[in-house]
């Protein structure tokens, strides 16, 4: 059994202390005795969910029954953006036992499983779904097959139906995830409008708006329409859903608040298939002029967001095996040897650069990378000559501009060699005004 609350992050933003103490309480007085009735053991907590094990499938869905029911007659009353409820995945496989945690291919597909479950339900397995039909009386609503991440087959799918009153009123999610591009991408959803004030709505969606036009401008990262982001606006929303439904790595949400004539902007950047936080920061301005305070503000997001994703995506590309490398990924990889500027480096950036052409050729940042390789090994290694490395890299960032004209760093290595050429004409020019 895998189990998270859904929109966890969201609800810890709110009110971090009044969260804490009321997941504390719906685990000590709903999760935990149902998990013990059944003969289960939560082999670890994950913060906002745990993992955990039982004798059989059969008291594995007797007990996530039993407490997601409790915990929705605990949470009913509670206000909809602040309401605690989990999602669970169950699975049956063999696993490998450790002191404190478990692994394997089922403990894999239940995690996966938990991350496509309502807000309040149960998803199971094909091999659960088997087991327990005729020995627990439930509901179910078939998934089909699901293609779920880093799991090499279809898994078919089974939701049970918990309470099929308020349903109606939850999201059907039983096609499977979007496929992610190769490039990072990322959703900026509506900010929240603190203020209770509905004039000031357009102040909160014109820096969304606004944010999604300059990150646009970025060839580097794939956005998100604001037609598709904005269909979330009023919605409290999971960013692990978010991400499913619109094939996103990263999801930017925030809020806004005015007092008198100050403004405060929050901004959180997250992973969303982890729901871990990269990036989260907090502006406040004076609202003399509207447009001139919106026009700094989406600025300072866009500045900052950006490198924060170029960060997260280097980090990503390191924690993958070579063998599983996209293009997108190499390129990171070169990037990060390219920066350590020495010898050895250099050589194993070159390597993962012509990888990434390999595998993609149209994809321009390649190109203008290798380029840059060659002009530094020339002029601080001396393991290329310098006229024939400026010849290359010339050669490499003008193809580069040609893909992607918008390309900053396509442009910038084509200055690099631009100058290298100059200095070799003039280095020429000189040395013939020398000889006799």
């Amino acid at each position: 059994m895998a189990a998270d609350v859904a929109g966890y992050s969201r609800l810890m933003h709110n009110d971090e202390e009044a969260t804490h103490a009321k997941l504390t309480a719906l685990l000590a007085g709903g999760v935990e005795p149902a998990i013990a009735e059944h003969g289960g053991r939560i082999v670890k907590n994950t913060g906002d969910g745990f993992l955990a094990e039982f004798p059989s499938a059969v008291e594995a869905v007797r007990a996530a029954m039993q407490f997601q029911s409790r915990i929705n007659e605990l949470t009913s009353d509670d206000a909809e953006d602040r309401r605690i409820l989990f999602r669970v995945g169950l699975n049956i496989g063999d696993i490998i036992v450790e002191s404190h945690d478990i692994f394997g291919d089922g403990v894999n597909i239940a995690a996966r499983l938990e991350s496509i479950a309502e807000p309040g339900g149960i998803c199971i397995s094909q091999t659960v779904f088997n087991h327990a039909r005729d020995k627990v009386p439930f509901d179910v609503e078939e998934a089909g097959e699901q293609t779920l991440k880093n799991i090499a087959r279809p898994v078919h799918v089974y939701r049970i139906i918990i309470d099929p009153g308020p349903r109606t009123a939850t999201l059907k999610r039983g096609g499977p995830a979007l496929a992610l591009p190769d490039k990072p991408s990322v959703a900026v959803l509506p900010l929240t409008n603190m203020s209770g004030d509905p004039e000031q709505e357009f102040v909160s969606d014109g820096i969304a708006e606004d944010v999604i036009t300059a990150l646009s401008r970025y060839p580097s990262l794939f956005v998100i329409a604001r037609n598709s982001s904005f269909t979330y606006k009023g919605r409290a929303v999971d960013v692990r859903q978010v991400g499913r439904e619109l094939g996103v790595r990263y999801v930017l949400e925030g809020s806004v608040r005015k007092a008198g004539s100050r403004i405060r902007v929050t901004a959180q950047l997250i992973e969303a298939a982890s729901s871990n936080h990269v990036w989260a920061e907090r502006y406040d301005r004076d609202l003399a002029d509207v447009f001139a305070v919106q026009d700094e503000l989406t600025e300072a997001l866009t500045t900052a967001i950006a490198p924060a994703i170029a960060d997260a995506e280097l980090r990503r590309a390191m924690r993958r095996p070579p063998g599983s490398l996209d293009a997108w990924a190499a390129y990171q990889r070169g990037l990060w040897h390219l920066s350590k500027a020495t010898a050895d480096d250099d050589e194993i950036a070159e390597k993962f650069f012509r990888q990434a052409i390999d595998l993609d050729p149209t994809f321009g940042g390649s190109y203008s990378a290798l380029g840059l390789y060659q002009l530094q090994a020339a002029a601080l290694y001396q393991k290329m000559g310098l006229r024939d490395a400026q010849r290359s890299a010339e050669a490499l960032a003008r193809r580069a501009v040609a893909l992607d004209g918008a390309d900053a760093e396509a442009r910038s290595c084509l200055g690099w060699a631009l100058q290298a050429a100059a200095r070799l004409k003039m280095r020429w020019r000189r040395l013939s005004e020398l000889s006799p």
